[in-house]
């Protein structure tokens, strides 16, 4: 197992059951991008952690399921199921916050890191937003 690969690993174990936001800033290097579906660019660590809190703080029981995990080089890719129950306030891209659903969510999604130095510097998630929403039931009954 390589570098990226470790990082990967020890992002996925902090982000989930045993959310920890220090080790989440620890593997992030201080400049590094982040793209999410939600959020899009995010720009620093500090950006990036926060973007976990909410995360963490919504769903904060989540566990993840790989199904595929790969290593290219300075590259590790993972394909995998999040799943949990929202129990914490979902805050929104516009700044406004909604209050837990008590739903269960199950999102398949892909997540890819660059890692240089230990740290990551490019990471790139990937999950429909639609279904995430769907889930909530935040969406509304009628098609659009």
């Amino acid at each position: 197992m390589g570098e990226a690969r470790e990082v990967m690993d020890r992002l996925t174990y902090a982000v989930t059951r045993h959310a920890d936001l220090k080790v989440v800033a620890d593997l992030y290097a201080e400049d590094a991008v982040a793209f999410t579906p939600d959020e899009g660019e995010l720009r620093g660590r500090d950006n990036i952690v926060e973007y976990w809190r909410t995360m963490t703080e919504a769903v904060p029981e989540a566990t993840f399921q790989p199904l595929h995990s790969y290593e290219i080089g300075d590259t590790a890719i993972d394909e995998g199921i999040f799943s949990g129950r929202n129990t914490g306030p979902l805050e929104l891209p516009n700044g406004e916050t909604l209050p837990p659903t008590q739903k269960e969510i199950r999102i398949r999604g892909v997540d890819i890191a660059t890692v240089r130095d230990g740290r990551i510097v490019d990471y790139r998630l990937y999950f429909d937003e639609m279904d995430f929403l769907g889930q909530l039931g935040l969406l509304p009954d009628e098609p659009f």
